[in-house]
């Protein structure tokens, strides 16, 4: 008689870590089919890129170490392609490749390669570049070719107004809309549910991440249990994504059924939690919290033990079935009410405070008009150009000026209601990290008087010297009809120099300013 030993599990499963990871990369084909046919070959690129980086990655590495090769296992495949879905598909090349060597060599290979890693690589990939290269990252151009804003972005900046918000949903869940390689949601929820359907990912994560999102959206978000906005938020920000493919991962999630429930709704709360407080999307990091918190999950949340018969138990002993609270343990009951009321608190907060930060911004760019207009007592609205503003929707000003938005424009009057000047208030959205919004100042000619910002978060001590007299009294009292950023020893009457190392600022500065200059000729003068 031969015995055959073996250290545990006994019990093993027909599908090995290659066949799923297999199944999983395949299931991820149709989103990055459409992401190719929608977006173009620079989306195929940066999907190569990306996947032969984290291949290439996990083969030098075994190499070095003398390890076996485990590339043909196809997770650093599968790495490979969700991080790449979540990029733009204007990304340069060069960065894939670099958050795919971060997610394969940093958390994975060095926490002992698979099934060791403790968060999801392809999301430490993804919020390595968010983190680094900010910019980059949330760059995306639009169908037509012109940079644009993300129909999330448009929705969270509405959100922020507390007015409604236009979008096209149904672009958005094709995936036909400005958004990241794997934007299609039904291509998304074929592979997930393929996926779901074979036992390989588990609904009670991604339904319970999915279902918390939207209970959280609906109760916090401003708008109720409106469909249209649910299923926005739900097709925008990689929610469908993270839910199907990111949070599934096994060695980062729970181990138990109900670890897996609460793991989830850990997930879906956050996301929707930083969507409402948060200017730009984080679902990754509330991915990545979840992860943090799965061991702790499965030490309080233990799962029966194989071949227990509890029914079987309980009828011999005599023992009742306690209350179904009584049987969930106590810190998973305290985690979801800390959750639950820090939701509720934050939301408070909030909505409290949402009014005072609404005033004293109104009260800095009132500030701003007075600063650049110094005769001006008021400023009254313009008929053309608030009819203007209005027509372009929230859409960039022209094409020669980049991401430049009109956000308002004023005449300014004394106090005999005589006209003294102009006031225009222009954003750039090509900024080092992130908008530039000034103030600019008009005279009845033309002429800028001086500019002020309102929004300048760039890096200190050299984007930031936008804001110094040295570099944005350049503009004042000078009439041009567009200024030309030198960056390399240009002279005229229209030159503003660029600043050392933060040409990417002074030239969103120069942007914003010309912008203004061309609505107020074509616009507010009427192309006089």
């Amino acid at each position: 008689m031969t015995l055959n030993l073996s250290a545990s599990p006994h019990v093993r499963d027909r599908w090995t870590t290659s066949f799923i990871m297999h199944t999983v990369l395949l299931s991820l084909v149709p989103a990055a089919i459409v992401g190719v046919i929608v977006y173009g070959w620079n989306a195929l690129f940066v999907i190569l890129a990306s996947i032969l980086a984290a291949v290439g990655t996990e083969a030098l590495f075994c190499l070095l170490i003398k390890r076996p090769l485990s590339i043909t296992d196809g997770s650093a495949a599968v790495t490979g392609m969700l991080l790449a879905l979540s990029l733009s598909p204007s990304t340069p090349v060069i960065y894939p490749i670099l958050g795919s060597v971060f997610a394969i060599l940093v958390a994975k290979c060095c926490f002992g390669g698979l099934g060791k890693n403790f968060i999801n690589p392809a999301l430490a990939g993804r919020c390595f570049l968010l983190l680094s290269f900010g910019k980059v990252m949330t760059q995306f151009p639009a169908l037509d070719g012109v940079s644009s804003a993300t129909p999330l972005a448009v929705l969270s900046d509405a959100m922020s107004k507390g007015v409604p918000a236009s979008l096209d949903v149904t672009s958005m869940f094709l995936g036909t809309s400005t958004g990241v390689i794997g934007s299609s949601i039904v291509a998304l929820l074929i592979g997930g549910l393929i996926l779901w359907g074979l036992d390989i990912i588990h609904g009670e994560i991604c339904f319970s991440v999915l279902g918390a999102f939207t209970l959280v959206m609906g109760l916090f978000g401003g708008r109720g249990f409106d469909p249209a906005f649910l299923a926005a938020q739900l097709c925008g920000g990689g929610v469908v994504m993270g839910a199907f493919f990111m949070a599934t991962d096994y060695t980062t999630s729970p181990v138990s059924r109900l670890g897996q429930a609460v793991y989830g709704c850990l997930i879906g709360v956050l996301g929707a939690l930083f969507r409402i407080l948060g200017k730009v999307d984080y679902f990754s990091y509330s991915v990545i919290i979840g992860n943090l918190f799965t061991p702790l999950i499965d030490m309080y949340v233990i799962p029966k033990p194989y071949a227990y018969r509890k029914r079987a138990i309980r009828a011999a002993s005599g023992v009742k079935l306690p209350p179904l609270l009584q049987r969930i343990p106590k810190p998973v009951v305290a985690l979801v009410l800390i959750a639950l009321f820090s939701g509720v608190a934050l939301s408070g907060v909030y909505s409290m405070t949402k009014p005072t930060i609404e005033a004293q911004e109104e009260e800095a760019k009132a500030a701003a008009y007075v600063a650049v207009v110094p005769e001006a007592v008021t400023f009254e609205h313009d008929e053309a150009a608030d009819a203007a503003i209005a027509a372009l929707d929230g859409q960039v000003y022209g094409t020669k000026f980049g991401k430049a938005y009109v956000n308002e424009a004023f005449v300014a009057k004394d106090a005999a209601g005589n006209t003294v000047g102009y006031a225009l208030s222009v954003t750039s959205g090509d900024g080092y990290d992130g908008n530039v919004t000034l103030s600019m100042g008009l005279d009845a000619n033309g002429k800028v008087l001086g500019i002020a910002f309102t929004e300048l978060t760039e890096t200190p001590g050299m984007g930031m010297l936008a804001d110094e007299p040295a570099f944005k009294d350049q503009f004042a009292d000078r009439q041009v009809d567009q200024f030309v950023h030198n960056k390399g020893g240009v002279t005229g009457d229209n030159v503003i120099d660029a600043i050392s190392g933060a040409s990417t600022t002074s030239g969103a500065v120069v942007n914003a300013v010309n912008a203004g200059l061309d609505f107020f000729h074509s616009v507010m003068q009427g192309g006089e």
